[in-house]
């Protein structure tokens, strides 16, 4: 195969994304850290799959034409860091093949080598050791190789032998890497995608390695409240919904028996399994509790739990000011924020947050997601901060894709975006914002709490699988069996003698009176230390935590 037209490229597109698809699970347990948000497969999963789903109906076979729908579709619905790159990866490839009916092998080389050239481009510190450092050793053998072969297979399979080998170098470059046993995420993820685009060349199928949970009839997120219901009406108040990956050593699973214990936590179940994942969806007025006893069978994925009182009081207030249909809002500036929990929300509408993306951790939106959010409204500026830093990514090539005046303010927790709002002045110019939100950043630590989702050593810590770890400024500080004895250990950590205000955010595993216990012991020993507390409701951390 010397050359490759449309056709061609939309069947490795198609071949690599599901390939990826596959093992977007085994990419996403190389996270370096043993918390429950390793997302990189699923990011470059979802990214590689709206690039996928803009190509699937296009028959055409010039490839400038395809490679433009395909980066497109990347490009809006990139997600996380790995995502955002992935998508520069092969806009810098297609911008190099826009004119091209067809591609050969020299061609498609220098596309890959282009690829990594916009792609290096967009990040501001790029870091050896990662994707890029895998995309850039892989794109120079295929430039190598086609000097001496015209078979974009043969040039196709070099890329792939040298992908690998660099993914096998990354941990040499990344200490971090080493030091946990593992590979780059990124740079796994990008080896399925090639993968595929072999498969694709040769007319293969990527075999499935995976059983899937059939989920076509699984319940959506949307709830019908009648209106002729009170919210006293709603017996069980949480929607809550799961994934259990089971495990050896936990407890056998039945089906029938456990649809029982299920259906003790609440209403409107719904249970669906296979040999290797259980999917449950119920209400209940204990959500903790009923995670807890799927946690039993094993390892708990893909959690969700959103509040149905607070959604019934929207639907009804909303309606009974007329605006079942959303009003056009005019905002001379717009500040979007990206979180997670009815607490957390309301802490930012509270502070001059006028446009709320739900996600975060395990959840990033995707560079439409942040478009969207804004696009029925009239706004003069727009404000953007991503309170995580697997989005900022995402967030600055949606602002660049604006086209009215836009910054992102790189806020990484949500202690950072509260802490900037703070220094927002709604009669203040952008630039003037910018500057005042920015400095913000430099006095706030963030710390969180959250259990490991398997055994590690990490920065010279033994951390077993389940237990709770204290985590300050990116850098694990403690893991205890003990949630309490954890919380404690953190906020004294992130103490100094410049420290005035402590401010704790509970999430869904969290407890009131735990912290009202912690914070009760600690005033006596920092008298010039102010503590507040908000119940967040978030999931994944049990607690935020900032300094000030």
């Amino acid at each position: 195969m010397d050359k490759i037209d449309g056709v061609i490229f939309k069947d490795m597109i198609l071949t690599g994304a599901d390939n990826l698809r596959q093992h977007a699970d085994y990419v996403d347990s190389l996270n370096v850290f043993p918390v429950p948000d390793g997302d990189t497969g699923t990011n470059m999963n979802l990214s590689m799959t709206s690039g996928a789903d803009e190509v699937s109906d296009k028959e055409m076979e010039h490839i400038g034409e395809m490679g433009r729908h395909f980066s497109k579709g990347l490009l809006m619905g990139a997600r996380g860091n790995s995502g955002v790159i992935l998508s520069q990866l092969f806009r810098g490839f297609s911008k190099a093949i826009e004119n091209e009916g067809t591609v050969d092998a020299k061609s498609f080389g220098e596309a890959l080598d282009q690829g990594v050239k916009t792609a290096y481009k967009a990040v501001m510190k790029p870091v050896e050791g990662t994707i890029l450092t895998v995309a850039k050793d892989s794109s120079a053998k295929a430039v190598e190789a086609a000097e001496t072969s015209s078979s974009l297979i043969e040039v196709m399979e070099k890329v792939i032998e040298e992908s690998k080998a660099s993914l096998e170098r990354t941990p040499d470059l990344l200490p971090v890497l080493k030091e946990v046993g593992v590979v780059d995420s990124g740079g796994q993820g990008l080896v399925y995608v090639y993968e595929g685009f072999l498969a694709a060349l040769k007319g293969e199928k990527v075999e499935v390695t995976e059983k899937e949970v059939d989920t076509e009839n699984f319940v959506n997120d949307e709830h019908d409240f009648n209106e002729f219901m009170s919210v006293d009406d709603i017996e069980y108040g949480f929607c809550t919904e799961f994934m259990v990956r089971f495990e050896d050593g936990k407890r056998e699973f039945d089906e029938d028996e456990f649809r029982n214990e299920m259906s003790e936590f609440g209403d409107s179940l719904l249970v669906i399994s296979d040999d290797e994942i259980v999917k449950v969806h119920v209400h209940t007025e204990t959500p903790g509790e009923a995670m807890t006893h799927g946690a039993s069978y094993g390892e708990l994925i893909k959690m969700k739990i959103e509040n149905m009182r607070e959604q019934f009081r929207e639907v009804h207030g909303s309606k009974s000011q007329a605006a079942a249909v959303k009003e056009k809002q005019a905002y001379d500036t717009a500040v979007i924020t990206v979180s997670t929990g009815d607490g957390i929300k309301t802490l930012f509408e509270s502070v001059g947050v006028t446009h709320v993306i739900n996600g975060g951790q395990t959840m990033n939106p995707s560079t439409e997601d942040i478009l969207n959010i804004i696009k029925d409204d009239d706004v003069g500026q727009v404000i953007i901060l991503p309170n995580n830093k697997n989005i900022i990514m995402a967030a600055e090539q949606a602002q660049q894709m604006l086209d009215i005046p836009a910054v992102v303010i790189p806020t990484v927790s949500i202690p950072e975006g509260l802490a900037s709002m703070l220094m927002f002045s709604p009669d203040g110019t952008l630039e003037q914002n910018k500057a005042a939100m920015h400095s913000a950043l430099e006095h706030v630590k963030t710390g969180q709490v959250t259990y490991a989702v398997r055994d590690t050593k990490i920065d010279g810590m033994d951390i077993k699988k389940g237990q709770h770890m204290g985590i300050n400024d990116g850098n694990i500080d403690v893991a205890s069996d003990s949630r309490s004895e954890t919380l404690e250990s953190l906020i004294v950590s992130m103490l100094d003698e410049e420290a005035e205000i402590v401010t704790v955010i509970i999430g869904d595993e969290g407890s009131e009176e735990e912290v009202d216990s912690i914070v009760e012991k600690l005033e006596d020993s920092y008298n010039d230390v102010e503590f507040e507390i908000h119940d967040g409701q978030q999931p994944v951390y049990s607690y935020l935590v900032s300094v000030e």
